[in-house]
């Protein structure tokens, strides 16, 4: 993917520029994480990164990371599934029942160093598969020649007539994305990190996709805290530059607090 490519060379930009080493990495195996990120992004045209790249490539390479933080995700996504069970079921069957197609929605999504997995949700909708729509949305942005708040590439038609009344629900209650605790189970996503997105919007990330690709995508995150789709894209990709740059297991336990509030109050939940 050549847009992850340039990301990944501003952070292999940043070990050697920078004189940073790295030695191995727990989530890496032996190999060094300059040799890892070598082959994964080939060198081309590198760029000066900046201080606050350079802080979340120490970050999202630090052991704290890879252990403290993994533990922390496997532990609380275990017990989440077990309390929420009953909840989970309860929609399953109330998303049989009220419309046809099946109980789960997947996607593709980028995981972090920009790796695909199949995100799983409720389905919400009417018809089986999510219209992706972000390639036209490019289109228009590249003509605009500026991305803005009234361009939000991703705003949610309210109301959007594909959903069904049961998806409506559990979207606002957010109920739709509990089975991606098995994401974070499987290692795919972590409770707390960037929205997951699809390939197509790495071109409306720009050079902050260096802050996206760093992390695993989360449940939850400071766009999911902070007003949701009420929040512009432009807004959505600096969230993900400060949560990759101040990224700490104190920073995950705000967001963490911060969510059930957001999630009851259902602000820019459509």
């Amino acid at each position: 993917m050549q847009g992850n490519n340039v990301q990944g060379n501003n952070a292999l930009n940043i070990l050697e520029s920078d004189g940073l080493s790295l030695g191995s990495s727990p989530s890496l195996g032996t190999m060094s994480t300059v040799s890892v990120l070598r082959e994964t992004f080939p060198a081309s045209t590198w760029r000066r990164p900046s201080p606050l790249l350079s802080s979340a490539v120490q970050r999202s390479f630090s052991m704290r990371y890879a252990v403290l933080k993994r533990t922390i995700d496997i532990l609380l996504s275990s017990l989440l599934i077990v309390l929420l069970f009953p909840i989970m079921l309860a929609v399953a069957i109330a998303v049989a029942l009220t419309s046809e197609g099946p109980i789960f929605f997947s996607q593709e999504r980028l995981g972090r160093f920009g790796v695909p997995f199949r995100i799983i949700k409720f389905r919400s909708m009417y018809s089986r598969k999510h219209k992706n729509n972000v390639q036209a949305i490019n289109e228009v942005h590249r003509e605009m020649h500026q991305r803005n708040e009234q361009a939000y590439p991703l705003n949610k038609d309210v109301p959007d007539p594909r959903i069904t009344p049961v998806g409506r629900v559990i979207r606002k209650l957010s109920l739709d994305e509990l089975p991606q605790l098995f994401n974070v189970l499987k290692g795919e996503m972590s409770l707390v990190g960037p929205r997951p997105i699809v390939e197509a919007e790495v071109e409306l990330y720009g050079q902050e996709f260096a802050y996206y690709d760093l992390f695993k995508p989360g449940i939850t995150g400071l766009w999911q805290v902070s007003g949701r789709s009420d929040i512009g894209y432009e807004r959505r990709i600096q969230f993900d530059r400060e949560y990759a740059s101040s990224w700490s297991c104190a920073l995950d336990f705000e967001i963490l607090t911060r969510t059930i509030p957001a999630v009851l109050t259902m602000r820019g939940a459509y």
